[in-house]
């Protein structure tokens, strides 16, 4: 049986254009498996910790092989208990608004608390930096309101800081086979809105067909 980790990014739960989309793919890829175990990380709705003194203590400690104290290993077990949803999982599908050509503080909180030494990540003096997760699928659901396309008449290719950052953390941590599904062009108008929604509900089907082939 195969464990699917969706970590919905967005508080429009309604109207979400990349809720919408990962939501069609997770549809298309439990017709191929249905007995998948479909796990939901809603980070509007979990109370997220404060990546505060204590966890950074823990963290530096961690990283001089010092013994950590006891409040310093309660601080890190709640760090590791929130990544052992990423490490139980084989496929990942995260559903992604660009906020200010970048992504929502709640993703960026998250990938905060999680991308820590020994919990996604190894280092080796010989070796350098290693992901800790191996072969895992991820599939990203991208929404953008504009047109981020290399032929748009707009700057608007050279800000997005959205897909490059999301891509170079799953990189980092081990995740090296992504798919991305973009629908953009949200707040061009029904007809336009719609239409994006649209192609980017077929190309998700199609591709957990790929997948579960």
């Amino acid at each position: 049986m195969t464990t699917l980790l969706h970590i919905e990014c967005s508080p429009r739960k309604q109207r979400s254009a990349s809720l919408e989309v990962a939501r069609s793919f997770i549809a298309r890829y439990q017709e191929h498996t249905p007995d998948a175990e479909i796990i939901t990380l809603d980070l509007w709705n979990m109370a997220l910790p404060e990546f505060d003194e204590m966890a950074m203590e823990a963290k530096y400690a961690g990283l001089n092989g010092s013994a950590l104290l006891p409040a310093q290993q309660e601080a890190w077990n709640i760090l590791k208990a929130l990544a052992a949803h990423l490490h139980r999982a084989d496929v990942l599908v995260l559903s992604i608004p660009l906020w200010n050509f970048s992504i929502p503080y709640k993703l960026k909180h998250f990938i905060d608390l999680v991308s820590q030494k020994d919990i996604l990540f190894s280092f080796d003096p010989e070796r350098g930096l290693e992901g800790m997760l191996h072969n895992k699928i991820a599939v990203v659901a991208y929404a953008r309101g504009l047109d981020f396309s290399p032929q748009s008449i707009t700057p608007a290719e050279r800000f997005d800081f959205q897909k490059p950052y999301v891509e170079a953390w799953l990189q980092f941590i081990g995740v090296t086979d992504v798919h991305s599904v973009i629908v953009e062009k949200t707040i061009l108008g029904e007809d336009v809105d719609r239409g994006a929604r649209e192609r980017a509900t077929e190309q998700a089907g199609r591709l957990a067909d790929d997948i579960c082939r």
